[in-house]
């Protein structure tokens, strides 16, 4: 799509906006479709293909590095093809992903699962390069949380129906019998049992990917216009002068290891609670419900986000606290003692801590966005890659979180937590106002360029 076919922000209507919003509210759903049945697909296939716990969280290596290796890539796919056209073939990428789960269930294959992932992963890499600045420069700077915001609810929604939905078709009531027969079976038993069992993802990832080939048609004819993200204001233009690489902006870097560190910790809260609920003789058809207490309590943040701010508290602001309450609540993890009835759970109170993660991590993501694409300019969509890259922290964090689990037990292993969150309160209190790699370096104004 040539450039003169791009059009600017303010140039849209106020009805342009709003259908452009619930357009990309609708991908945001499907992103977390995708992204949230890994929850539930973890303990599935640690159990079908016989897996330790960092074999299991291979799942989210190989659907989260692909952010890291496809996202810069995804950035100049999107500069040729045009934003929807670039859309529709990450939908159709993914959909390609979904149909590799049937030679995957059929001769049950981890390595081919693995693949698959991989490529649904890369799918999303395409999309969310797309959409999430898209979505920050949708209207006013200062509201970009509550944007980002109302996409979370559409992400997290999915990700609490999607697990359960998934275990309403996979999985049985006499699955809990199941599994403690198989470890009395004999060899030919258990692999019987284990092929039908892995046999059951093959038709709703069919329909699955169905959708996704369909949803990326839709997309491309869609009335989503083609925003032109790297237009500069007067000021922005000199402030970037003599600018030629995304690495002279620091707050941007910093900002991605924000994201890495950020993301690593909201799939470690959602992905490992079924196995941490399993430690306390809790059931995998029990502990299925546990990601969705989770996701819902991030819901409940971003409608407290998009409430507040910015009438009643800034986003800045909003992501100190945030980061705060991520850091006392893993230290609650790893503390706090006490077996507690709630809802109908016996289990350990530290599981509700893992759960209130949720709450802390709503509003992080969108907090992070707007402050390291801020003052980018005509360098927003590589600096959106470079974000979007920090999302392999999904792929990093969990495989370090399953080591541990392995040599020192699945609640120690919560402290990876610890000097995540320390450095997602130092990128909300400071890291995010740095400008130049250099401290005693001065801006052309004269002021001290670290503020």
């Amino acid at each position: 799509m040539s450039k003169s076919a791009k059009i600017s922000v303010e140039s849209l209507s106020r009805k342009q906006v709003v259908i452009s919003i619930a357009i990309i509210g609708v991908m945001f759903f499907m992103f977390g479709f995708v992204s949230w049945v890994n929850a539930i697909l973890i303990p599935y296939f640690k159990i079908a293909c016989e897996l330790s716990h960092s074999q299991a969280y291979l799942v989210t290596f190989a659907f989260y590095i692909s952010y890291f290796i496809m996202s810069v890539p995804a950035s100049y796919l999107l500069k040729a093809t045009g934003f929807k056209k670039g859309m529709m073939v990450g939908f159709w990428i993914m959909a390609f992903g979904a149909f590799l789960f049937v030679p995957a269930a059929a001769t049950r294959t981890y390595a081919i699962f693995l693949i698959a992932l991989f490529i649904l992963g890369t799918g999303l890499a395409i999309l969310q390069t797309a959409a999430n600045p898209y979505i920050t420069i949708l209207g006013p700077k200062e509201r970009a949380a509550q944007r980002i915001s109302i996409m979370g609810i559409c992400n997290k929604a999915a990700g609490i129906v999607a697990p359960l939905i998934f275990a309403a078709v996979v999985l049985r009531a006499t699955d809990t019998d199941l599994f403690k027969q198989l470890p009395n079976m004999d060899d030919i038993q258990k692999a019987a049992a284990l092929d039908e069992l892995i046999s059951r993802v093959i038709v709703p990832y069919i329909c699955v990917g169905v959708f996704l080939f369909l949803l990326g048609l839709m997309i491309r004819f869609s009335p989503l216009p083609d925003i032109d993200t790297d237009e500069e204001s007067p000021e922005q233009q000199r402030a970037n002068e003599g600018k030629s690489k995304i690495m002279q902006f620091p707050h941007l870097v910093l900002g991605a290891i924000a994201i890495f560190l950020h993301v690593g910790t909201q799939v470690i809260a959602i992905d490992t609670i079924i196995g941490y609920a399993g430690s306390m003789n809790i059931s995998l058809l029990e502990a299925k419900v546990f990601p969705s207490y989770t996701l819902f309590c991030t819901i409940c943040g971003y409608f407290i986000g998009i409430i507040l701010i910015p009438r009643v508290i800034s986003q800045v602001n909003a992501l100190r606290v945030c980061t705060l309450l991520g850091l006392l609540f893993s230290l609650l993890i790893i503390f706090a003692n006490g077996r507690v009835n709630f809802r109908g759970h016996d289990a350990d109170i530290s599981i509700w801590f893992v759960v209130l993660l949720g709450l802390a991590n709503s509003l992080i993501w969108a907090g992070i966005w707007p402050l390291a694409l801020d003052g980018l300019g005509k360098f927003t969509k590589v600096g959106a890659s470079v974000l979007i890259m920090g999302l392999s922290g999904n792929a990093i964090l969990p495989q370090i979180y399953g080591l541990f689990a392995d040599t020192h037990g699945l609640r120690q292993a919560y402290w990876v937590l610890i000097p995540c969150y320390l450095y997602l309160v130092f990128y909300a209190i400071y890291g995010h106002r740095v400008r130049h790699w250099s401290a005693t370096k001065r801006s052309s104004e004269g002021k001290v360029a670290i503020q």
